[in-house]
């Protein structure tokens, strides 16, 4: 297996700016223009089929898509056959027409029920057995060229596929690639909220949580928790799925918040009312924002996890939540702050980005990017790729058995 990358993952929406999966990729350096070879695709998809196939923690049927990308001579590997069809869409770039026998492994991985995605500058003119079989066709947006994106995008209108655009840049490339009729879209607009899309100040659940966190932080009286959780019995029902969906290895269930607190303590139970309070958002263009918060979340913890002690695992999963939670509440981060008490550690990574958290999240978020930013904090953090793979995977599909 080649020297390891790290993995960086993109989140895809759809026309109604709902989250429908992620693009995982190797991370290439900035200096690097080279396309991933064979040996490195190869070795992501052995690394998501050992992942994702782990029965307790693995991606679970109901989740979002993953795209892929795969090396046309690798199409018959046993990591590849092991992936979950069902949420596994494999992007293939296409340069040339490809020869009979590649085309024949992809009809016997489209029958197992893979989706397609297709990659390449004249899509339009390739054989249509390949065509037949794509369930989906990528292609790079430009904003520059309008009127010849447009001509492209009309020669693919009537294939029986849906279109995504990539490197999409900004809310108004979004909505000018919607009028061109593509379907899904990728790049980092999604991490900015949509102009005028966040209502200003809390709504009344997430001021019900707020508060509940504040009296977890002081230990307040089960009774009294109790008592102001049952002010929005949805608020009760759905923290109590988080805290069963999460995989403690418990063997039980969870039935009540007195039950929960009596078995997990206040400080976990301090972490799924941060969950609770990023999904509590009315908003519906803030989805792709609490998933990436949850997962953001999860990942800080795990990078810190072999570094600090046991008892700042709560605070690191805090920090990640919280460092999105002013662009999902819609409110600056000091506002934010001025509403709950939180350790000071976690304020200063939030704050001014330095402190003992600041490091784990500085990478968490470098994880989400395609910049230089992990190969640098990984070296003075003194983590391997391969420890921030696992992990970075093992958030995601974490964040999927939420079942947000």
């Amino acid at each position: 297996m080649p020297e390891l990358k790290f993995i960086v993952r993109e989140p895809l929406l759809d026309r109604q700016q709902q989250l429908i999966g992620y693009e995982l990729t190797w991370k290439q350096p900035e200096t690097d223009v080279e396309k991933p070879c064979a040996a490195d695709l190869n070795a992501l998809v052995e690394l998501l089929a050992d992942q994702l196939n782990d029965r307790t923690s693995g991606w679970p049927a109901s989740a979002n898509l993953l795209f892929v990308e795969v090396a046309s001579t690798r199409l018959s590997t046993a990591a590849l056959a092991s992936l979950p069809p069902q949420t596994t869409v494999l992007t293939l770039t296409v340069d040339e027409n490809l020869d009979a026998e590649t085309v024949v492994a992809l009809q016997a991985l489209r029958a197992r029920g893979f989706g397609i995605s297709l990659r390449g500058p004249n899509l339009a003119a390739q054989d249509k057995m390949l065509l037949a079989l794509a369930t989906h066709i990528e292609m790079r947006f430009t904003a520059d060229n309008f009127t010849a994106q447009a001509k492209i995008y009309a020669s693919l209108k009537q294939l029986p596929v849906r279109k995504v655009a990539r490197q999409v840049g900004s809310w108004q490339e979004y909505d000018a690639c919607v009028l061109l009729g593509l379907d899904a879209f990728a790049g980092q607009f999604h991490a900015t909220p949509r102009p005028g899309s966040l209502s200003k100040g809390l709504n009344p659940a997430q001021t019900i949580i707020l508060r509940l966190m504040g009296m977890v932080r002081k230990n307040a009286d089960v009774h009294q928790l109790e008592d102001m959780l049952k002010r929005d019995a949805a608020l009760s029902y759905k923290l109590l799925r988080y805290i069963n969906s999460a995989g403690f290895g418990l063997g039980f269930e969870i039935q009540s918040l007195r039950h929960g607190v009596q078995v997990l303590g206040y400080n976990p139970l301090y972490r799924w009312l941060s969950v609770l309070l990023a999904t509590a958002s009315t908003n519906e263009h803030s989805i792709v924002l609490m998933q990436t918060a949850i997962i953001r979340g999860r990942l800080t913890e795990l990078l810190g996890q072999p570094f600090l002690p046991k008892s700042d695992a709560e605070n690191l999963f805090v920090t990640g939540m919280f460092s999105l939670l002013d662009r999902v509440l819609g409110i600056p981060m000091d506002d934010v702050l001025d509403k709950i008490q939180l350790p000071e550690a976690v304020s200063e990574a939030l704050l001014t980005r330095t402190g003992m958290y600041a490091p784990f999240l500085a990478l968490a978020e470098a994880c989400e990017q395609a910049s230089s930013g992990v190969s640098t904090l990984d070296a003075s953090l003194d983590v391997d790729a391969a420890l921030i793979n696992q992990a970075h995977l093992s958030a995601l599909a974490w964040a999927q058995n939420l079942e947000i």
